[in-house]
């Protein structure tokens, strides 16, 4: 098992969250607007700030594997703009009908519903144009895992076994399973083109990375389950008890507060043993395995 620094003595989340910012600011800086009010809703849905988790834990594959951060750039902001697109189209009146993300309005609150479908639609594509203007050297693999954790196999899919799971009743076993499409397809994704970035993917520690994502989105997934039941609202920048609300299925409701917990800490535990082939390289990623079971937001 590797075990965890401060995470202060590395600073990962700081570093490579300040990072993202300035390469998607970049990003829309080189485009020519077509559309003024497209443009400006695309732009409000990704530069509001936010965790930024997708990206950092690019870099921070990547560096543990010996890349370089500017190798990194465009696979980190090519994941950000598809979660970006992801929230705008989860908020819809058609999904969840939310009304505050990031501490903000939602953007078809501040724009209107066709203009934030339309602002999704071209975040995802622009995911891809991204990604394609870098030519990285494994750009086909790059753009197949991508591809394939955003579609019918990825988070699309977990989104439609989310709404048909609205009402009824799943065990823990079928939860898993959804949330592993939803949630974890798009962190494996993001760690996985971290390590794409410098080997190949039959490289072995591509696996080993693979089993450390998997773990971890389950357990980002189960903390966003506790924080939705027992966070704060001004902290988390949307409303509580929205889960229970709509009668979803969740951690806490089949397992109970306790139990939610204990199982994102097995999950930890699972995530530091994956790491253990990398050695120390692998110390940043899991401060962020930490941070993600911790976080209160």
């Amino acid at each position: 098992m590797v075990s965890v620094e401060p995470l202060a003595e590395r600073d990962i989340i700081t570093t490579a969250r300040a990072r993202t910012e300035q390469v998607l600011a970049q990003v829309f800086e080189r485009a020519t607007p077509v559309a003024g009010e497209l443009d400006a809703a695309m732009r409000y849905g990704v530069l509001g700030g936010g965790k930024r988790l997708r990206p950092v834990l690019v870099y921070a594959a990547g560096r543990a594997l010996g890349a370089e951060a500017t190798a990194l750039d465009a696979p980190a902001a090519a994941i950000e703009l598809i979660h970006a697109y992801s929230l705008i189209h989860d908020d819809l009146p058609a999904m969840d009908d939310d009304d505050m993300r990031r501490g903000r309005p939602t953007v078809h609150r501040v724009y209107n519903e066709a203009m934030a479908i339309l602002t999704g639609d071209a975040l995802q594509t622009l995911a891809f144009e991204v990604l394609a203007e870098a030519r990285p050297p494994r750009l086909g693999a790059m753009v197949r895992v991508l591809a394939h954790a955003s579609g019918r196999e990825g988070m699309a899919a977990g989104q439609a076994l989310d709404l048909s799971a609205v009402g009824g009743r799943l065990d823990v076993d079928a939860l898993a399973t959804m949330h592993g499409y939803k949630t974890g397809a798009l962190i494996r994704a993001a760690v996985r083109l971290g390590a794409l970035t410098i080997v190949d993917e039959d490289d072995p520690r591509v696996a080993a990375l693979d089993a450390y994502a998997a773990a971890i989105g389950l357990a980002f997934q189960i903390q966003d389950d506790i924080l939705d039941v027992a966070g704060d609202a001004a902290t988390l920048g949307k409303a509580t008890g929205a889960d229970a609300a709509r009668a979803k299925p969740t951690y806490p409701a089949l397992l109970g507060l306790e139990g939610a917990r204990a199982k994102a800490h097995g999950l930890f535990d699972e995530a530091l043993d994956a790491l253990a082939p990398l050695g120390e390289q692998a110390f940043p990623l899991a401060d962020l395995a930490r941070h993600m079971i911790d976080r209160d937001h």
